[in-house]
């Protein structure tokens, strides 16, 4: 891999790593950015770079919130709850036991309200991933996509503008909220709809804070992401070669780093801010992007 390729992977993570957690539409802008930084590699391994390159991004989550994900710990157990321990059946004690001393109750119900988030992707994504990809994968519903979801995210900072949100808490979240959430996460099968984008909406219009929407956003990413780059891996095969391996680990370390400044500054921002700003900026991005591509055609 020669010294342009390298730049051309670099530019690639770096708009990987701000776009994937920014609520603006990461597939939107490497469709932007391929016009112009073409890397020199086969059709099917640049479909997979692009997907696998998302796992360097979800890693910076794993990293940042690591404290409220690892569902494990080890605690002396006091004299009460062993009595109450020893009082059930003899079968049932070393489960309880391990239970106590060594499970987070409250991050394990996070992560089962993760999953039931992502069944209604798994349930509708997985048997309809190539038909998407093949027939929604251009820049006109591309653009379409952005300038929707960015009226929608102006409008619905507007309708909100007065409500007081019923959950503030990762905590307060029910299984049917996450569950709903998860059903607006269908939503961005649809390249240029944004994943954390569709999502946030979601939380927003379900009563949760922006702060949780976002959150539970990132969370609900690990195992989507993970499984998408699985898929691809295997559709694709695990026969790479070593350039292709340097092109993936350099996209992921790039994309790995800029994540965890896009998340703080995300945090950051929403504290004091609404999205609209985002909506904005999509609106213009698809605009730009429909316009680019028309002109495209028409000089052909």
């Amino acid at each position: 891999m020669d010294i342009i390729e390298f730049f051309k992977v670099v530019i690639l993570g770096i708009v990987e790593g701000i776009t994937e957690w920014l609520p603006i539409s990461s597939t939107g802008h490497m469709i932007l950015v391929d016009e112009f930084v073409n890397l020199n590699v086969t059709k099917d391994f640049k479909d997979l770079f692009l997907v696998v390159i998302q796992l360097g991004a979800i890693l910076a989550v794993v990293v940042l919130y690591w404290h409220k994900l690892w569902p494990f710990y080890n605690k002396t157990l006091s004299k009460r709850t062993r009595a109450a321990i020893s009082h059930k059946p003899g079968w049932a004690q070393p489960i309880l036991i391990f239970r106590e001393r060594f499970c987070d109750k409250e991050k394990w119900v996070l992560w089962f309200k993760i999953i039931v988030a992502c069944l209604p992707a798994i349930i509708i994504g997985l048997p309809f991933d190539d038909l998407i990809e093949e027939k929604f994968m251009n820049y006109v519903v591309v653009a379409i996509a952005l300038i929707v979801y960015g009226i929608l995210f102006i409008v619905i900072e507007n309708y909100n503008k007065n409500r007081k949100a019923s959950c503030t808490s990762l905590e307060e979240m029910s299984f049917k909220t996450a569950f709903l959430i998860g059903c607006f996460q269908v939503l961005s099968l649809i390249p240029g709809t944004s994943r954390s984008g569709s999502t946030i909406i979601g939380g927003i219009l379900l009563g949760t804070s922006r702060t949780v929407a976002a959150e539970f956003t990132f969370f609900l990413g690990i195992p989507v992401m993970f499984g998408a780059s699985l898929l691809k891996i295997v559709k694709f095969g695990f026969e790479f070669t070593s350039t292709e391996v340097i092109i993936l680990l350099t996209g992921m370390v790039v994309a790995f780093v800029v994540s965890i400044l896009a998340i703080k500054f995300l945090m950051g921002y929403i504290k004091r801010h609404d999205f609209k700003a985002f909506g904005w900026y999509r609106i213009v991005l698809g605009v730009l992007v429909l316009g680019y591509f028309i002109g495209k055609t028409l000089l052909a």
